[in-house]
């Protein structure tokens, strides 16, 4: 695992894009995940604090006591953190907006079966900002070219598959998503540049220490696949310089 940061009571890594966090009845079939490599690489027990859904990459902050996880996973069901999360999404965005859209809760029949099938949509706000377009002089569908978005986006609420469900309401899903986004933009992009996998990655998150009290900012670096997506667009976008995440 690619640790990002690390003191005595928290450790981030970089997790790989189709990488699970904790075993899953869901995905019975893989054999690794990021909870049980952390604990062998660091020859202790930790403890994830929130969840990256499989195909997404990016940060991923575990504690490593229960008094940290408990405090950390506490922050993370109010508001107290901000994160920020590059895709590359079909079409042209707008420069900046807000999508206010709530969210039912999405079950599975196999671990969620006594869940309340009636409960109500929650609140759910992505705020995203358009950092560069690409048109490609391809026919996708019905339009004689292809047009593309990077956006960061920045979550304001915690729901499952937000952002994925959030980009597919406002008519721009992500590229590479195989549950909320256009299979045809899909298959372009693993036939042209051999992309298999979601652009979707966590790049930053911002949060107050439990116990120093201090302001504690991580930023990950980009996959290959997804840089070699963004060069082949012609983008070049340093995540090191001065496009560093903010927090806003």
């Amino acid at each position: 695992m690619n640790i990002l940061y690390q003191d005595d009571d928290l450790v981030a890594i970089n997790k790989p894009a189709g990488l699970l966090v904790h075993r899953s009845n869901i995905d019975r079939h893989e054999t690794q995940f990021a909870v049980q490599m952390l604990r062998d690489q660091l020859g202790r027990k930790v403890f994830p604090v929130h969840r990256l859904d499989k195909p997404t990459a990016g940060i991923l902050l575990f504690a490593l006591n229960s008094a940290a996880a408990k405090q950390m996973t506490n922050q993370f069901m109010g508001d107290g953190i901000k994160k920020n999360y590059l895709a590359i999404v079909r079409g042209h965005t707008v420069e900046a907006d807000i999508i206010d859209y709530p969210l039912k809760e999405q079950l599975d029949k196999m671990t969620d079966a006594k869940a309340d099938q009636d409960k109500p949509a929650q609140a759910a706000i992505t705020r995203y900002t358009r950092l560069a377009t690409a048109e490609l002089h391809y026919s996708v569908g019905r339009y004689p070219s292809s047009r593309y978005s990077l956006v960061r986006l920045s979550p304001e609420t915690g729901r499952k598959h937000q952002l994925r469900r959030h980009m597919k309401h406002i008519f721009h899903p992500i590229v590479g998503d195989t549950t909320h986004g256009d299979g045809r933009h899909n298959s372009f992009f693993r036939e042209h540049f051999n992309c298999h996998q979601l652009l979707l990655a966590a790049t930053g998150l911002c949060f107050e220490h439990p116990y120093t009290r201090t302001t504690v900012k991580i930023s990950a670096p980009l996959d290959s696949v997804f840089r070699e997506v963004m060069k082949k667009l012609g983008w070049d976008y340093d995540l090191e310089g001065p496009h560093t995440p903010d927090f806003r």
